[in-house]
């Protein structure tokens, strides 16, 4: 067997765009000769499915799994809606969100996971279906949510099938009392936070670097009024408070009734029951979310076919 140099596998990996793993293992089964290794690629669609991942993947689903104490929340992104309804993609989708319960969300021990049924890992099982489908595909991102006595609440938007949608949401509930007890007040909490988004449970969650980047953009407001700088301090402040009440959920005006803070839900209900309740964290994903869509002209695209 010819010796697999890194200047080969660099070689194949510029003609064929394929990643350097696929490419030392083709070099190894065409005992070294470039060409063949080339062709083998081919022959197994991860040149091809290489050369889409450039391109933007903004649909798609997001998925979610839990298990009482623990859950995670994936995204795996599509080019076309079209796809996203694939049943194909929708299995993917589904067992990768099973494997990352495995793993805590862990992101990079989730691609490193075995794929069920074949001798891929979850990123090679990936290549294998961009190849498949014909468009690229993308596991964005992962993450998970625990709670050390309780559980952890969720809720999907725009459900595609049970766990997959365009929104999904995971609330960490620590408390003593009967889980089933506070089932409710945890499914009314992911909505709450799927509706809102807020960006921190408490106001000592937030960064502090950017509240201090809003201080600052609201003194220099303030400061344009011209007002006694006593008043304008006063001012800061008050729009501060607005502030915490727009972006922490414990501060927002519950979704639900439209009046009450969700502090003063979380408050009576641990009074109901007993029992203190504690919201330990929550995380929300919402398909596509900071992905800088192509903007496309089919008129334009048609035109270009036409010639």
């Amino acid at each position: 067997m010819s010796q697999i140099s890194a200047s080969m596998v660099k070689e194949l990996r510029e003609r064929t765009g394929a990643g350097m793993l696929d490419c030392k293992k083709a070099l190894v089964e065409a005992d070294g000769d470039v060409e063949v290794a080339s062709e083998w690629l081919r022959k197994k669609g991860l040149a091809a499915a290489a050369k889409k991942s450039g391109r933007i993947a903004a649909e798609g689903l997001v998925a979610l799994r839990i298990d009482g104490d623990r859950g995670v929340l994936v995204e795996v992104n599509s080019e076309t809606d079209f796809v996203a309804r694939n049943s194909g993609f929708q299995s993917f989708v589904s067992q990768v969100a099973d494997l990352a319960l495995s793993v805590n969300g862990d992101m990079r021990a989730l691609k490193a996971t075995g794929y069920p049924g074949c001798d891929r890992t979850v990123e090679g099982e990936m290549t294998n279906l961009i190849a498949t489908i014909g468009e690229n595909i993308a596991l964005r991102r992962s993450a998970g949510i625990t709670v050390d006595q309780g559980f952890v609440a969720s809720y999907m938007h725009n459900a595609a099938a049970p766990g997959l949608g365009k929104i999904g949401v995971l609330v960490g509930v620590k408390s003593a009392a009967d889980p089933e007890t506070l089932q409710a007040l945890g499914k009314q909490m992911a909505m709450h936070v799927a509706a809102n988004d807020p960006q921190a449970v408490g106001t000592k969650d937030l960064d502090v670097a950017a509240v201090e980047k809003e201080r600052d953009i609201l003194r220099e407001q303030a400061a344009a009024s011209g007002k006694p700088p006593e008043i304008v301090e006063k001012m800061i402040e008050g729009r501060i408070r607005k502030f915490y009440e727009e972006v922490v959920l414990l501060n927002q005006t519950w979704v639900i009734d439209g009046q009450s803070k969700v502090s003063e839900i979380v408050e009576s209900t641990s009074k109901e029951l007993g029992e203190s309740i504690e919201i330990t964290g929550f995380l929300r994903y919402q398909l596509g979310e900071g992905v800088e869509k192509k903007e496309d002209n089919f008129a334009t695209e048609v035109a270009q076919l036409t010639g």
